[in-house]
């Protein structure tokens, strides 16, 4: 049992045995060394990851090599050929499994934000069979290595090691032995005493190829007559292609390119484009400075964060419950303390308010004083 200090009180800590104490960030509200969601001490600046010889797993290399080359083709016959009802059905799995991944995987599993009844998670967990990720206690657990090992040798995404690695690269190869030590000393018993991920992690070679690819290419030929190549190439290859890679864009392009401001001293940026595609996961500067908001983001609307609405809707009907957000005082505190000075105004009158919106801004029932 070790202790952390926060303004306020010293609290115990729960780790994994053998588990090492020194991280690079937070992954639960409980992680936060600090009021403002940060650590005590100024995060050292990243380390290029370590020079050695990649191991490649060619099996891989062929797997999604064909993957893509039929996903094009798919596209191709998506745009001439395919029925619109299978396009329809393409974009509602690519819709349900993006969600199996953000609003399941991700924000409940891995990071907790939230508390889900027993028919969400069934829910939840057939729809992340469909994204076919990896089952989602495995996925929920590589993201917590990811985030407590943030950008250093132990992530299994290095985003240190380029564009290409930290997109697809990482599944091309074998991981780095770091990963598989740190893995090994993450508490992931929260994740075992779930039932619905006992089971999904029994029969998955069974549920994934059943819900990822054999019923999505038998639906749309016996349902309404889609020919078997456009079924297996469109409905089937380019959906799951085009999910794999919105997810894998958090991983690279949100590491990579938009604002930090929230912590100017970590690679994880706001990337509205990445925000589109994976349902609101793109608002990643934010995510990684306070990742056990159930809505990864400050926004406060459902505009490019369809995520956070479906878990709102779930909430409205009591399935979905404990949703933990971040106040507007512990935001504004880090954003001052870390920020890189792109967040938005706070209020009327802030020194960064635009003066073009002061002075053509209606104020009703002035008051002269």
């Amino acid at each position: 049992m070790v202790a952390f200090t926060t303004a306020n009180s010293t609290l115990p800590k729960k780790m994994a045995p053998n588990a090492s104490v020194e991280v690079t960030g937070v992954l639960n509200e409980n992680d936060a060394d600090t009021v403002d969601g940060g650590l005590s001490k100024d995060i050292a600046p990243l380390k290029r990851a370590e020079k050695r010889k990649i191991k490649v797993v060619w099996r891989n290399v062929i797997a999604f090599g064909y993957l893509h080359l039929a996903a094009v083709y798919g596209l191709w016959l998506l745009l001439t050929s395919a029925r619109l009802y299978t396009v329809g059905f393409a974009f509602l799995l690519y819709v349900v499994s993006g969600l199996g991944i953000t609003a399941g995987a991700h924000r409940l599993w891995a990071h907790r934000s939230y508390k889900a009844k027993l028919p969400l998670r069934i829910i939840l967990c057939v729809f992340n069979t469909i994204a076919f990720q990896d089952c989602a206690l495995h996925w929920a657990r590589d993201h917590r290595v990811h985030h407590k090992y943030s950008e250093t040798d132990a992530d299994p995404h290095n985003a240190t090691r380029g564009f290409f690695f930290s997109h697809i690269g990482w599944l091309l190869c074998r991981k780095h032995p770091e990963v598989v030590a740190k893995g090994r000393q993450l508490d992931i018993s929260d994740l075992m005493s779930d039932p619905v991920l006992r089971f999904q992690r029994k029969y998955y070679m069974i549920l994934m190829p059943l819900l990822c690819f054999i019923l999505p290419t038998m639906a749309p030929v016996y349902f309404w007559n889609e020919t078997w190549t456009n079924a297996w190439f469109v409905a089937t290859l380019f959906r799951w292609t085009f999910i794999l890679n919105a997810t894998w864009l958090v991983n690279s392009a949100a590491h990579k390119w938009g604002h930090r401001p929230y912590d100017r001293t970590i690679n994880p940026s706001e990337n509205k484009t990445v925000a589109t595609f994976a349902f609101g996961e793109g608002w990643h500067n934010y995510h990684h400075v306070f990742p056990w908001d159930y809505k990864t983001a400050e926004l406060g609307n459902y505009r490019l964060n369809f995520t956070t609405a479906f878990i709102d809707f779930f909430a409205k009907i009591g399935w979905a419950y404990d949703l933990k957000t971040v106040s507007n005082e512990i935001i504004e505190r880090r954003v001052k303390r870390t920020g890189d000075g792109s967040h938005a105004t706070w209020g009327w009158g802030d020194k960064d308010q635009d003066k073009i919106e002061i002075e053509h801004a209606n104020i009703l029932n002035r008051k002269d004083e």
